[in-house]
């Protein structure tokens, strides 16, 4: 028997809208089976029907051979289905084990057994190189780890068929390569895998075959090794993508922010930014390169005026910011796009318009005398809907939360650009989206570097801070390691610089 799971002619509408229409996808046992889409293309509603989450309309499901109904995540986790969501369903105050035991607990006399589950998954850690310690409090433990914690709730389970779900959207590129391995580790085991993403370079990576979905419609499967990144993102979107921003070398302009010697500490009281010293000029994109978590958050936070500094001093246009509020700094040129666009980027609740405004709501002509002026506010949201190509069902009335990802983005992008700052600091602008929603925003930074702005682009994607940048600042350990010119930037040297060795030194 070739396929262990066959997924034949899956059809499944919502009101409004056709999710699958007519797919079929068929995974070989053994096999690491990628399916790429487009945000909103269809992929976790399919992969959702197969996990019993959803029933589909038309269609049937095939497992080991047998057409079967999966009424629910039960009988699919009894069918040895099992699914690592992208936002993990964990219990924060829990322990690793009695995460993984929820709901599936042994017991001994009257008691839950948790000392040999505790042992199980031990064992089980080892033996797929997970490395996860089973008394560990979940909210004590990173984020990569916690995927670990989801893989081994599917393993204690018997889980033969595991489902990611965009299962690098939260890592660093260190914590990819190792789910890498625990990948292949798990094939080698005999599991069967679908890899649910839409990054190409993970699928040329790891993957032995791919189907591709757009809009909801089958677009075909390839064979991995022999079809190139290119044609699988022309199969996504539906045209020709390119990987490379077109930009000219520019001269920069005058100085726009200039951060001296600041020194930032962290929420529990230690120094996290240490001394640290940038300029970024009218015309450029300065690229802040680094492993999550050394020390750009609290650059981020110092400059919009979230948190103190300690020492040191940041300048706009000549002109010190430490003392204004974060009003003051927007109304004088900074832009922001956060890194989390759910929370902190959007009030999810609220409709386009409103959220279009929340950086003008309170300057004529939105309000007068304090009373908000609807039809103005309205106008301004379907201009910038317009001209930032938002996709909205309802135009500016839809409700943020009812937004693709991609089109999330462009409507904080819009805000942000369309004030017309002196200052835009990016931060990861293109996290967990696909390939065509990532060339419209690098070529929006490169159109504002062109205009003579000054961005600071954030981002713990190399190749993004490589494609864009004109110059690259490397942090390790709340410290700059290092400014790399972009044309002459490398990606194994900034690597390098990022594990905290300077240029010119090595391991000798």
């Amino acid at each position: 028997m070739e396929y262990i799971v066959e997924m034949l002619n899956i059809r499944k509408e919502f009101p409004g809208v056709v999710a699958c229409d007519d797919i079929t996808l068929q995974l070989k046992k053994g096999e690491i089976h990628a399916l790429l889409g487009e945000n909103g293309a269809g992929k976790s509603t399919l992969m959702n029907i197969l996990f019993g989450l959803y029933q589909p309309d038309r269609g049937k499901i095939l497992v080991r051979g047998q057409e079967i109904n999966i009424s629910n995540p039960n009988i699919a986790n009894d069918l040895g289905i099992g699914m690592v969501h992208q936002h993990f369903k964990l219990v924060h105050n829990f322990t690793v084990t009695e995460n993984i035991i929820l709901g599936y607990e042994t017991t001994k006399g009257l008691v839950v057994d948790i000392k040999t589950a505790s042992e199980k998954i031990r064992l089980l850690s080892e033996q797929y190189g997970l490395n996860v310690d089973p008394e560990a409090i979940i909210s004590n433990v990173s984020v990569g780890m916690q995927q670990r914690v989801e893989i081994l709730k599917m393993l204690y389970r018997d889980a033969e068929v595991l489902i990611f779900d965009e299962p690098t959207a939260v890592l660093t590129p260190q914590e990819i390569e190792e789910l890498m391995k625990i990948m292949k580790n798990l094939i080698q085991e005999g599991k069967s895998i679908i890899l649910i993403t839409h990054k190409l370079k993970e699928i040329k990576a790891i993957a032995d075959r791919c189907t591709v979905i757009r809009r909801g419609q089958l677009i075909g499967t390839v064979n991995v090794k022999d079809t190139s990144q290119e044609k699988m993102a022309e199969m996504m979107v539906g045209r020709k993508v390119s990987f490379r921003v077109a930009k000219e070398r520019k001269e920069p302009g005058s100085l726009v922010l200039n951060i001296k010697n600041i020194s930032v500490k962290n929420p529990i009281g230690v120094l996290a930014l240490k001394n640290f010293s940038l300029e970024v000029r009218c015309g450029e994109i300065v690229g802040v390169a680094g492993v999550d978590g050394n020390g750009q958050a609290e650059l981020v936070k110092a400059l919009i005026g979230l948190v103190k500094v300690e020492t040191g001093d940041i300048e706009l246009k000549g002109k010190s910011l430490l003392n204004d509020s974060i009003r003051n700094r927007i109304d004088q040129g900074v832009a922001y796009i956060p890194e989390d666009r759910h929370a902190y980027g959007l009030i999810l609740d609220y409709n386009l318009e409103e959220n279009l405004v929340l950086k003008l709501y309170y300057q004529e002509p939105y309000s007068k005398k304090g009373i908000l002026q609807k039809d103005i506010i309205s106008e301004h949201g379907q201009r910038v809907i317009e001209h930032f190509d938002i996709r909205a069902g309802e135009g500016s009335t839809t409700i943020a939360r009812a937004l693709s990802g991609g089109n999330q983005q462009k409507v904080i992008l819009g805000r942000e650009i369309d004030r017309n700052p002196d200052l835009l600091i990016a931060v990861q602008p293109t996290r967990g989206l696909d390939v065509g929603a990532i060339e419209y925003i690098h070529k929006r930074l490169i159109e504002q570097r062109d205009k003579g702005k000054a961005v600071l682009l954030i981002s713990l994607e190399l190749d993004e801070i490589l494609n864009l940048s004109d110059r690259i600042a490397v942090i390790n350990n709340g410290e700059l390691v290092g400014l790399v010119d972009g044309e002459m930037a490398n990606e194994n040297e900034i690597g390098l610089m990022m594990a905290g060795i300077k240029r010119g030194e090595s391991d000798e």
